[in-house]
């Protein structure tokens, strides 16, 4: 596993922190994925927005421009069907508009609720563990090329409390995350020489449409929105990020 790290002490993001780099964020209109596309052209970044939803990305896309934001830019891509030719199409139109990429956020989640295995659909299993593992691996292999061309670049891969998710009722989504850490130590180990920067972030408690599911008797108004976790996402990209190389960054309390 991963060792864990901390945020420094009385950290705060710098404005032009992703000043010139290019970021990609998935799951972009999620609750963290668009605190995340958000916090990048804040600072500085141009950000490339995914998802599978092309009006929820458009909603996102004027959101962003009703705020000041920098305009960012569109790609629709559904993790759930996507083939490694589209995953490969993604990263050829990035060097033909960009040349560039310095950054990757995998905020996109596929998660159905608390179900015991016994009643866990197969397909919803398989979902969990397509949009959460195989989507990310096919998306960063994809980009590799462009992510190792840049002087510094950062992957980010979004995890879930490990000592929670071991519990019953987890299904796919608990087992799919243990298997995306696993695969971001995997992949720190054959990058920790490069340009190239594997992250992981552990997000406390936060209010989203996932945490919502999870805890429906919950009253999601008294967990913050998904700011905090978007501004730790940009510390990561950026160069201040560095010393957290092949960590899980951990924002839980205590």
């Amino acid at each position: 596993m991963l060792p864990f790290s901390r945020l420094p002490d009385h950290w705060q993001p710098a404005s032009d922190a992703l000043a010139g780099r290019v970021v990609l964020v998935t799951g972009a209109y999620g609750g963290l994925g668009g605190a995340v596309s958000r916090a990048a052209a804040r600072a500085g970044a141009t950000v490339v927005i995914t998802g599978k939803r092309k009006r929820q990305l458009e909603q996102l896309y004027d959101a962003m421009l009703a705020e000041g934001l920098a305009e960012p830019v569109i790609h629709p891509l559904d993790m759930e069907v996507a083939t490694p030719k589209d995953y490969a199409a993604l990263a050829e139109g990035l060097e033909r508009d960009f040349g560039r990429l310095d950054g990757i956020v995998h905020a996109a989640v596929s998660f159905g609720g608390l179900t015991p295995i016994t009643m866990h659909k197969p397909d919803a299993w398989l979902r969990a563990m397509h949009v959460n593992v195989n989507a990310p691996f096919a998306l960063t292999q994809a980009c590799l090329p462009l992510l190792t061309q840049a002087d510094d670049s950062a992957v980010v891969f979004v995890l879930d409390d490990p000592e929670l998710l071991q519990r019953a009722h987890w299904g796919g989504y608990g087992a799919s995350k243990a298997a995306l850490e696993r695969f971001a130590a995997i992949l720190h180990e054959e990058t920790d020489t490069g340009p190239l920067r594997v992250h992981a972030l552990l997000p406390a408690p936060m209010r989203t449409a996932l945490r919502q599911l999870a805890y429906f008797g919950e009253d999601l108004l008294q967990r913050p929105l998904p700011d905090a976790t978007a501004a730790a996402a940009i510390h990561l990209l950026g160069a201040q990020g560095a010393p957290a190389r092949g960590t899980i960054l951990d924002l839980r309390a205590g």
